[in-house]
């Protein structure tokens, strides 16, 4: 027996209807006078069926053509974009001091309040200085004391001199006597020491602003009493005219700061750094930017980061020691490959295009990205400019499928704001 292939059975059967419907004619017409008219009748019934069962097999094949999807396909060109890396920040005053007491006494006076701005040198605290003043009157006596006993001596040294001279005394008396006046001036001068330690403890007893600044908490009252080795300090003082912003950065992330700006050396990398941003905790951007100052000088070895340094103005004193946010840094990129977001498929944690082919089949096609541009990615391998690939409903399409290339879309263009390795 001879079968048919599967492909000339189809063929058959799309044939079946006209050779049925021929049949149809010519029994209609002239019936067979070999076969008995109720055997005609059934035949004729039957090829009616046929007919009717296999006579849409052209339509099938219309359909087929008909399921091929129509989508819209996009030209990869190089372009160029701006990236914004963002890294999370708290934010120093450019100097914040403990301020501690610096002898033991009772809190007499607190001479300002928390969140004042002060001046270098304002008095903040006043310690009960009575002890003080005294030992430092003390002392300024024992001073005088010495130094008339170092001028009796000199005197008493000076009156020999004459005398050895004329002979009249020995030389050696001359020489004791020098002696004891140079002894008498250690002496005072000691003296003068004791007097200046004591004039300086009476000094710490108002305690003073370091530099100009904001105060901070005051956990004490008038009537405590303070110890210079006390663990918690009077209170803080921050110097917030100019804000410090501290983040870190990831080892991978150093590197790609390397790879991006301009530079032999690591100072010449962060002065190419242009102006930074800063964006508040409630999302509001800061108006003034700043600028990138310096990188720590190794990594940390629990974190594997290294620590980075940006300063903003505040003028204003809007900005306070504790505050956090986000700063941003940006740098351009050009001759670089823009792919749409919506045009890419992220499997096995891995993103494909499909790749437009000759006869209008798509390729499945992995890509490399660096990063995101607004709503692109910046692809650094896996397509050319020149490529073309599809850029919608490709959510169920598969590696190999036809299509209907809808009117090629502008490639994408350069975006403002980016975002590298959003992945």
């Amino acid at each position: 027996m001879r079968l048919i292939a599967p492909d000339g059975l189809d063929r058959f059967a799309c044939t079946l209807p006209a050779i049925t419907n021929d049949l149809l004619k010519r029994m209609t017409k002239t019936p067979s006078p070999l076969l008995p008219r109720p055997v005609s009748r059934i035949l004729l019934l039957a090829a009616v069926g046929v007919s009717l069962a296999l006579g849409g097999c052209g339509r099938k094949d219309d359909e087929k053509k008909n399921m091929i999807p129509s989508l819209p396909v996009m030209r990869v060109e190089a372009g160029s974009a701006d990236i914004s890396m963002d890294y999370p920040v708290r934010l120093e005053g450019r100097a914040d001091a403990e301020i501690r007491p610096q002898l033991d006494g009772v809190l007499r006076d607190i001479l300002v309040k928390e969140g004042d701005l002060v001046r270098k040198g304002q008095p903040l605290f006043r310690i009960d200085d009575a002890t003080y003043r005294e030992q430092y009157t003390t002392a300024l006596a024992a001073q005088h004391a010495a130094e008339a006993q170092a001028s009796v001596a000199r005197v008493n040294a000076e009156k020999l001199v004459p005398l050895v001279e004329n002979k009249v005394v020995a030389p050696v008396q001359l020489t004791t006597a020098r002696a004891q006046a140079q002894a008498a001036r250690a002496t005072a001068e000691q003296a003068a020491a004791q007097a200046r330690a004591a004039r300086i403890n009476l000094d710490y007893s108002l305690v003073r602003a370091p530099f100009a600044g904001y105060i901070g908490r005051i956990p004490y009252r008038q009537g405590t009493l303070l110890t210079k080795n006390q663990v918690q300090p009077l209170t803080t003082l921050s110097d917030v005219g100019r804000m410090v912003a501290v983040f870190s950065i990831s080892e991978s992330e150093f590197a790609r700061f390397k790879g991006i700006y301009p530079g032999e050396t690591i100072d010449q990398k962060v002065a190419a750094v242009p102006p930074v941003r800063l964006t508040l905790s409630d999302g509001s951007p800061y108006p003034q930017p700043g600028k990138l100052e310096s990188l720590s000088g190794g990594f940390d070895r629990v974190t594997g980061s290294i620590g980075m340094r940006a300063s903003f103005p505040n003028e204003s004193g809007l900005l306070r020691s504790g505050n956090s946010g986000t700063v941003s840094l940006s740098a351009r990129f050009t001759g670089i490959n823009l792919v749409p977001q919506t045009a890419t498929v992220d499997l096995q944690d891995k993103l494909f295009v499909f790749l437009l082919q000759p006869g209008n089949k798509v390729k499945k096609q992995v890509i490399t990205v660096s990063g995101k541009s607004g709503p692109n990615y910046i692809v650094t391998s896996g397509i050319r400019p020149g490529d073309t690939i599809v850029t919608a409903g490709i959510d169920k399409l598969k590696d190999g499928a036809p299509i209907k290339p809808a009117a090629v879309a502008p490639a994408a263009g350069p975006s403002a704001a980016a975002t590298p390795n959003a992945r």
